[in-house]
């Protein structure tokens, strides 16, 4: 996604086809499981389901576009003795528009290989970052 861009769900372009949008959405669900990479992305777009409009379907086909051009990325999982668990977080303070709530994400790493992570709208809306990033942490 382009950095600082900010959805919402109510803007002044035209209504999008909801049945197409799903489409689209429902295979960019299927190549996150060996792109991470675009995981936080397709989560973004993915929220507006109920209600596309031209603007999300433009970021949706930037993503594609993007998956397009990087065809050769992906997960690799070497063979190596190292197999020390390591986590990483982080959270972005209230970055959606419509409910001001803040996105939690994280990576687990055993050896140098990615096992597992996560990218989650936060229940809860924080006050401010030291919050935010408490609640992650939890």
């Amino acid at each position: 996604m382009i950095v600082g861009c900010k959805l919402n769900k109510e803007d002044d372009s035209k209504d999008f086809y909801q049945r197409t949008y799903r489409s689209m959405i429902g295979s960019l669900l299927y190549v996150t499981t060996s792109r991470p990479d675009v995981k936080q992305a397709v989560g973004m777009v993915a929220r507006f389901q109920s209600a596309p409009e031209e603007t999300h379907v433009l970021v949706v086909k930037r993503i594609f576009r993007y998956l397009k051009g990087t065809m050769n990325l992906g997960l690799w999982y070497p063979s190596k003795k190292s197999f020390s668990l390591r986590a990483y977080s982080d959270v972005d303070w209230a970055r959606c528009v419509d409910d001001r709530k803040s996105t939690s994400g994280g990576a687990f790493f055993l050896g140098e290989s990615l096992v597992a992570w996560i990218s989650k709208k936060q229940t809860s809306i924080s006050l401010s970052t030291a919050k935010a990033k408490y609640i992650t942490a939890t």
